[in-house]
């Protein structure tokens, strides 16, 4: 049920991405602005990451999650309503903020397993959210062909409301024994991201490889829609959803945590993640081979970075039950922020080298996280 919850509310922040042209000529944007759609969503998110999440460590978790789905639904409905600009951007800002629900909803479920089954348990919540982010792009793009974009966050608001009701009725509650203030919480963030090395190292391990997929994904869609492929909106549409199947890493990486293996399963992801991006380049563009690679490197990427994710969720999560949220915010922020810059890299990439040039930088995020890890003088705790 959480895995499902996770995979459905992080699909939010995702919903615009392909519709950001649609949407902002129907609103009377200009082509430039646009790109605030998918911006103001993203910084949103970020801000609730590191504002709302710590909540989890104060607040009565299930109370904290239907608010947060009240809050997206609200968010969601408005931006269909929307006819300017300005609701429809305060609105986006909104949905970002809402969906941190889903970095509520995974310490909370570390919170109610032993610690045994704690890293399955993470990774299958891991694969639910990786889901979501792979299928929310090809599922806007066809619902709004078939209706239109207005259908999309329509159908989402009253999904999250069904979400919100079922949560609401079948959590268990789960009230933090915390007596700090909301600011001493806060205060408290800036402490632990200077003091704790573990969360220091998951943070950027995954920041490096997460750079990586976002810049692929950012520039894939440019790859495939040019002149080398030729690809419609549909056929693109189609070669997202290869992706989904890197989502099986999840479950594996919280079991190779569950066992100790920590460290040889994220040289594993961190090495996965840069040869994705040397796939591409065994043969020349163009051809059926290697559009086979190009989805083949998909799957390998999104293999490792839903496995590195949960293994750093893992190790992180044994640190104290008290601290789960903000140590999960702190996590999450980190390599989102290191997400939105590889997007940016891609684009300039892109537009200056072709795939040529960003599949090198694609290959080369990973190894420097690798190169960090390699200064790793012993195995963090996990």
């Amino acid at each position: 049920m959480l895995a499902v919850s996770c995979g459905l509310v992080v699909a939010n922040l995702y919903y615009a991405q392909p519709l950001a042209g649609p949407i902002g000529a129907a609103l009377g944007m200009s082509p430039g602005s646009a790109g605030l759609i998918v911006t103001l969503t993203q910084i949103g998110y970020g801000a609730g990451l590191l504002l709302i999440v710590p909540l989890a460590d104060l607040v009565e978790n299930r109370r904290l999650v239907v608010i947060l789905l009240g809050v997206s639904a609200v968010a969601l409905l408005g931006a269909a309503l929307a006819t300017h600009p300005a609701p429809f951007l305060l609105a986006s800002l909104c949905i970002g903020l809402g969906s941190v629900a889903v970095q509520v909803l995974v310490p909370y479920a570390s919170h109610m397993v032993p610690e045994a089954i704690r890293g399955r348990v993470v990774g299958n919540l891991m694969s639910g959210l990786m889901l979501g982010i792979m299928l929310a792009r090809p599922v806007a793009s066809t619902l709004a062909q078939v209706a239109s974009w207005h259908a999309v966050f329509v159908l989402s608001a009253l999904v999250m409301l069904v979400v919100a009701a079922v949560l609401g009725a079948k959590m268990p509650r789960r009230q933090p024994e915390s007596g700090q203030s909301y600011a001493a919480l806060l205060t408290s963030m800036v402490h632990l991201a200077r003091r704790t090395k573990v969360l220091q190292r998951r943070a950027l391990y995954h920041a490096g490889l997460f750079c990586a997929f976002s810049l692929f994904w950012t520039t894939v869609p440019l790859l495939l829609a040019g002149p080398v492929y030729r690809l419609s909106q549909g056929g693109i549409a189609l070669f997202a959803l290869v992706g989904v199947a890197g989502a099986v890493a999840a479950p594996l990486g919280g079991r190779l945590a569950d066992r100790g293996w920590t460290r040889p399963g994220t040289v594993f992801c961190l090495l996965a993640g840069s040869a994705a991006f040397l796939l591409t380049r065994l043969t020349v563009p163009g051809s059926s081979l290697s559009l086979g690679l190009l989805a083949l490197a998909a799957i390998v990427l999104d293999f490792g970075v839903a496995g590195n994710m949960t293994l750093g969720q893992r190790a992180i999560f044994v640190l104290g039950p008290e601290l789960r949220g903000r140590l999960n915010g702190l996590f999450m922020a980190t390599f989102f922020m290191a997400g939105a810059a590889g997007s940016a890299i891609g684009a300039w990439s892109y537009a200056k080298g072709g795939w040529a040039l960003t599949s090198w930088i694609g290959f080369a995020l990973p190894l420097v996280a690798f190169a960090y890890f390699l200064t790793e003088l012993r195995p963090a705790r996990r």
